[in-house]
């Protein structure tokens, strides 16, 4: 089978910047050609069915990412590489990439169609340059200007806060924002009205645990920010798009080009409206890699999003929880 993959990714890039074709068939015809073109995932696939719809379309396990090369092209023609944390203790996942242009063009719409404000943005992230695998760095090179970049320099990030006048948008991890109202203490800083704030991440490899109305409750007390001038981000280094949420209660929802399903571990089959389960990605933009992955996440399924429970199989009803072990383990 030869697909021209040139043309594919042509394809899904009108789709997601021009809402040209049908996801179904895009999906389809981007899982044909990795399929082929993928060893690793054409060897998961060797005894599966062949899909009737998109919603069939086997999901690799984010554990391939760590112990195999996914990537559709020779090694040689890899523009970029990141790289997950490591932090877990299982080693680090990779994501290679021919180009960034699917990438790129998922992370700006992906910010446009979750509606967050056009405001200057203010990164509390190491920059690409700082941490050139971090797939986090490099679409927040695609949004904030050089010189501000405050990764780690909180005191310096509340001087400049002090002396704003304009309504901006803070990008950071939730760790560096309690890094932020950390050094702040007791005092407090009222951001300019309009500006927002956008919290991506928890706190993994570290000793902290804060639950995300607490976080919150903090963005209010120290920036003087409502819960509906926050918004989440949920993304992966496996992926090329993100999910959005904005204030506490709301499902995370995303593009027209990537789906998620809430999988029932009891039935393999997606969960009820309201029902719990794990969460597989159908993405589009990862044309070079795999388009259709296995998280390790739970979540509940809302309409077409999802509300994020994280990855302790105990949130699932009683009797189900072992067969998510098994699933989240793989």
């Amino acid at each position: 089978m030869s697909i021209d993959v040139i043309n594919l990714r042509r394809k899904v890039q009108d789709f997601i910047q021009k809402g040209e074709g049908s996801f179904e068939e895009l999906l389809m015809d981007v899982h044909a050609y990795q399929r082929v073109a993928c060893p690793p995932y054409a060897a998961y696939c060797a005894n599966l069915p062949r899909p009737s719809s998109w919603r069939d379309i086997p999901t690799l396990p984010l554990s391939a990412f760590r112990y195999s090369e996914i990537r559709c092209f020779p090694a040689q023609e890899t523009v970029q590489t990141f790289r997950t944390s490591g932090t877990t203790g299982e080693g680090y996942g990779q994501h290679h990439f021919a180009t960034l242009e699917l990438y790129r063009a998922a992370a700006l719409q992906g910010w446009s169609e979750a509606g967050l404000p056009n405001s200057p943005i203010w990164g509390l992230v190491p920059s690409p340059a700082e941490n050139t695998y971090s797939s986090l760095s490099c679409m927040a090179g695609w949004l904030v200007a050089p010189e501000r970049f405050y990764w780690a320099r909180w005191e310096e990030l509340i001087t400049a806060l002090a002396k704003q006048k304009e309504p901006i948008l803070l990008f950071g991890t939730a760790l560096a924002f309690l890094d932020l109202f950390e050094t702040l203490g007791d005092n407090a800083i009222s951001l300019p009205a309009g500006s927002s704030a956008l919290e991506t991440g928890g706190y993994k490899g570290t000793q902290r645990d804060l639950p995300k109305s607490d976080l919150y409750r903090l963005f209010e007390e120290k920036l003087g920010l409502s819960h509906d001038a926050v918004w989440n981000e949920y993304g992966m280094t496996e992926l090329s798009s993100q999910f959005y949420a904005r204030g506490l209660g709301r499902p995370h929802r995303s593009g027209p080009w990537v789906r998620a399903l809430v999988i029932d571990p009891a039935t393999g089959r997606e969960a009820e409206e309201g029902g719990t389960g794990v969460l597989q990605i159908y993405d589009l933009a990862n044309v070079d890699s795999c388009c259709a992955i296995q998280t390790r996440d739970l979540a509940i399924r809302r309409g077409e999003g999802f509300d994020l429970l994280g990855r302790d199989p105990t949130a699932l009803p009683r009797g189900c929880s072992r067969t998510a072990d098994d699933l989240l383990s793989r």
